[in-house]
């Protein structure tokens, strides 16, 4: 009876409900306040400068000043983050941010708001997101145990997909209230996310003795045959000497399991952001109302949004390749669905489910890079795959207006659906992806219960 009890003593404390660990819902809250401020800030600012100057090519200017300011940065972002104090770094970031948004009010207020002012801004919020992504991605691992951090990641994929659902129409709303209104509501969603980084301390340097990768350890496949083919690039590429700020591209490059994950996510976003336009064109020429447009292209935040739901369920129904190439293969005849009768109700129910699946791969990419990446590399990893994925966003939308410049908008959609399958046959074609099996760390995640 004394064995029993001296045994019972000595077994874990099971780890505080995710709903009770103040620190990560507090730190969730304060990104959720950063990605709704992002989320109005990239309607309201190209409607500002639409009012300011009439001028369409001014108002697209500014998401591409900002995108092209976070690529412009990224390298040094992820460094940054590996060398410096990561928490000061998302302090300082987010207070550079509450400085710029705030300066567009105060600057209206005193009549004094030019267009070079508000283009200044897209470049100084573009370059914060450099910095302070990659930190607030690390920050989520270090307040939860292994076994919850999949749970915690598809909440994070809540607040990102509810954030690209909600920003939109409620900055429309906010300039409804008067034309300061919206850019006083991004400064006060960076001033929560300031309040929670200050409040919550998380580990704030690298861990020192993190110089070799996880994969041998934490970072398996569960023992099939994608373990042996990224075994020996987990070896020698996430090392202590491998020091600069490229080391993460080098990583990704050299890695056998994350380059092709990394490769397919970048074309389904070039994907995704090549079917926008001619979709908006078709849908016009329907007579289709902008409301019904903007309705019927919610679709893919409204199914992300459900699609968090859903991660746990999904990653026990298969690996994380076989996942990842059923999504992208779901895109192709998703290109198609704009052709189809129905409008933008059918459009709207392609892009819903296609948007399933979306928070399923964000979280798979987060739980493959945080297994096998050290901590003293990842940083720039997570900095080199955010990157990445947003170069195909600008890349994909150059590529379908040069297409409608000489395609039909039905032809302009079957032409990237069919570049799409067929850069698709490779990765399926091979065993990387096929077989790839989730990290033995992140495995209890799967059963453990929903807070």
């Amino acid at each position: 009876m004394r064995t029993d009890t001296t045994t019972r003593s000595r077994l874990p404390e099971p780890p505080v409900p995710l709903r009770r660990n103040w620190r990560f819902q507090a730190l969730w809250a304060g990104q959720a306040g950063a990605t709704l401020g992002l989320q109005v800030a990239d309607t309201a600012y190209p409607l500002l400068l639409l009012a300011l100057t009439g001028s369409s090519t001014l108002a697209g200017a500014f998401g591409a000043l900002q995108i092209g300011a976070a690529l412009l940065f990224g390298v040094h972002g992820g460094a940054a983050a590996d060398r410096h104090d990561r928490r000061l770094l998302l302090i300082v970031g987010d207070s550079v941010r509450l400085v710029a948004c705030a300066s567009v009010p105060l600057a209206m207020a005193l009549d004094r708001l030019t267009v070079a002012h508000t283009l200044l801004v897209a470049v100084v919020i573009g370059a914060t997101i450099a910095y302070t992504g990659p930190i607030r991605l690390i920050a989520v691992r270090s307040v939860v145990p292994p076994e919850q951090l999949r749970q915690a990641l598809a909440q994070d994929e809540a607040r990102v997909s509810g954030a690209g659902l909600v920003g939109p129409p409620l900055a429309g709303a906010l300039f409804g209230l008067g034309r300061a209104a919206p850019f006083i509501g991004t400064a006060v969603a960076s001033l929560i996310t300031i309040t929670a980084a200050v409040l919550v301390r998380f580990p704030g340097r690298p861990d020192p003795g993190s110089h070799r990768s996880t994969g041998g350890t934490d970072g398996g496949t569960d023992g099939d045959a994608a373990g042996s083919t990224d075994s020996g690039a987990n070896d020698g590429t996430d090392s202590g000497a491998d020091d600069g700020a490229l080391a993460g591209y080098r990583y990704l490059a050299r890695n056998a399991l994350l380059r092709p994950i990394v490769a397919v996510v970048l074309l389904i976003n070039v994907a995704g952001a090549a079917m926008l336009l001619p979709v908006m064109v078709l849908l016009r020429g329907q007579g289709t109302s902008d409301v019904g447009i903007g309705l019927a292209l919610a679709g893919e935040a409204v199914g992300a949004l459900a699609g968090s739901l859903l991660v746990g369920r999904l990653h026990r129904l298969a690996g994380p390749g076989v996942l990842l190439l059923a999504v992208s293969w779901l895109t192709v005849p998703v290109l198609f669905a704009p052709l189809l009768p129905g409008g933008a109700p059918t459009v709207f129910a392609a892009l819903f489910a296609l948007g399933l699946g979306i928070p399923t791969l964000r979280v798979m990419i987060d739980l493959l890079v945080f297994s096998r990446v050290s901590d003293a590399l990842r940083g720039r990893v997570i900095s080199a795959t955010l990157t990445t994925f947003t170069i195909g966003m600008p890349a994909g939308t150059v590529g379908s207006g040069l297409l409608l410049d000489h395609l039909s908008p039905a032809a302009a959609l079957g032409t990237v659906a069919a570049l799409l399958a067929a850069a698709l046959v490779p990765a399926t074609a091979g065993r990387t992806l096929r077989r790839a099996g989730w990290p033995g760390q992140a495995a209890p995640a799967v059963s453990a219960p929903s807070s």
